[in-house]
């Protein structure tokens, strides 16, 4: 398998818009609770946060499914795709489930205990009550989107994006402020378009696709099952404390003020256009990587690594610079509040600036996990997620500025990457 850079790009960029659902879901909430006020702006970043570190657990967990089936892919076993792919689906249905009926008991006395401000905490809980719902239609998704790019036949995925943003722009306009419904108006509208981005999906993998080649037929296989399983919940439990150390983050914000908090909601809205970019490029490799070792060619993924990682920066840099030179104008997007566009300014920069660490950094990590070393990988999260914390514990103590809390994003991406490296050099691929 020789990967070129336009074949990179052309199973990439589907999987960079399908991501681009949940992110601009994300952003469009963010955008119109801005205009409804600081409180509202503050809450739907920890209302976020809180319910993105749930949904990693279904995203982890089709992390691992991909790589199964990106294998099985490049093994010619094209057949035990399709059967891999609805042990997967059985098992983030039920996982969907049991979260939303976790979430609904223990949300209200962790989040009271995390958050400060009552009504930031009110704002929050309103948020997730119509939110947790859409877990039933983005875990589904999930399953789809991890077959679709494991067979690296990823065009469906673009349409899929399209009718989500179609969909939730409108919502929220109309439920938000035609509805009067606040910071729940976003949640249901969020919750629409992760449904109707499903059901694109559906229709084409059951109408479109060959179901006999892949085979595609309900059937319940618990052998295939325990294999997905071993090498998912590794991962599961990767993607889930990387983002719960996104709420930490966001909690010792929450305490240096609410001001404060609605500018970290902002630059972190902003932020995910880069974080789409970084985390498809990351899940290409995941899955090319497992099916160059599903050819036997596992010598070539530093080279493909490498190809990733220029094409990356090639995407990335520009929007790097617009961002950079149109700094007021995207900012007032959110808030025509001068005081949280004057807060925001530097650390800002600070964030733009975390790309260039951020992309090698989870793009070796994903390679990691497309060898089939899962485990490997959660370890280096958990190492990395010890230095991060005992950073932002340190820096807390003292007065210092938001900009600074940002820095401990380059020290997480640095970490993740430099062990990563580390680890595909020693096993010699």
């Amino acid at each position: 398998m020789n990967y070129t850079y336009k074949n990179i790009w052309l199973i990439n960029f589907p999987v960079m818009m399908s991501i681009l659902i949940e992110q601009l879901i994300n952003i469009t909430d963010a955008i119109f609770l801005g205009h409804v006020g600081e409180v509202e702006l503050g809450a739907s970043a920890l209302a976020g946060i809180w319910y993105l570190a749930i949904y990693m657990l279904g995203f982890g967990f089709s992390l691992g499914l991909q790589v199964v089936v990106a294998r099985r892919n490049g093994e010619g076993c094209f057949g035990e795709t399709g059967r891999t792919f609805f042990q997967g689906l059985f098992f983030l249905s039920g996982l969907a489930l049991a979260l939303c009926l976790l979430s609904k008991v223990f949300s209200p006395f962790l989040l009271n205990k995390l958050i400060a401000s009552p009504e930031v905490y009110q704002a929050v809980m309103d948020y997730l009550d119509g939110r947790i719902w859409g877990l039933f239609f983005s875990f589904p998704f999930l399953a789809l989107r991890a077959f679709l790019v494991g067979i690296t036949q990823t065009k469906a995925l673009n349409l899929s994006a399209l009718i989500a943003v179609l969909v939730n722009i409108p919502g929220n306009g109309l439920l938000i402020f035609g509805w009067d419904m606040g910071i729940k108006g976003a949640a249901i509208a969020s919750s629409m378009a992760e449904l109707c981005s499903l059901a694109v999906l559906v229709i084409y993998v059951f109408r479109k696709m060959d179901k006999s080649r892949y085979g595609l037929q309900w059937q319940f296989d618990a052998k295939v099952l325990k294999q997905v399983v071993r090498v998912s919940v590794w991962s599961m439990f990767h993607s889930f404390i990387g983002v719960a150390s996104w709420l930490a983050f966001f909690v010792a914000i929450e305490h240096v003020g609410e001001m404060e908090l609605a500018a970290t909601n902002i630059i972190r809205s902003i932020s995910t256009v880069f974080f789409v970019i970084v985390n498809s490029f990351s899940a290409t490799t995941g899955s090319l990587v497992s099916n160059l070792i599903g050819a036997g060619e596992k010598e070539k993924v530093f080279l493909l690594c490498g190809k990733i990682i220029r094409l990356g920066y090639g995407i990335g840099f520009p929007l790097i610079v617009c961002a950079l030179l149109f700094y007021q104008p995207v900012i007032h997007l959110y808030t025509d509040n001068e005081t949280l566009v004057q807060i925001a300014r530097w650390p800002f920069v600070v964030m733009l600036m975390n790309y260039v660490f951020a992309l090698p950094g989870y793009v070796f990590m994903n390679a990691v996990t497309g060898t089939g070393e899962t485990r490997m990988t959660f370890i280096f999260q958990l190492i990395t997620i010890v230095i991060y914390q005992v950073y932002l514990w340190s820096i807390s103590n003292l007065d210092v500025s938001l900009s600074v809390y940002w820095t401990a994003e380059y020290l997480y991406v640095i970490w993740l990457g430099v062990q990563s490296v580390i680890y595909l050099k020693c096993k010699n691929y």
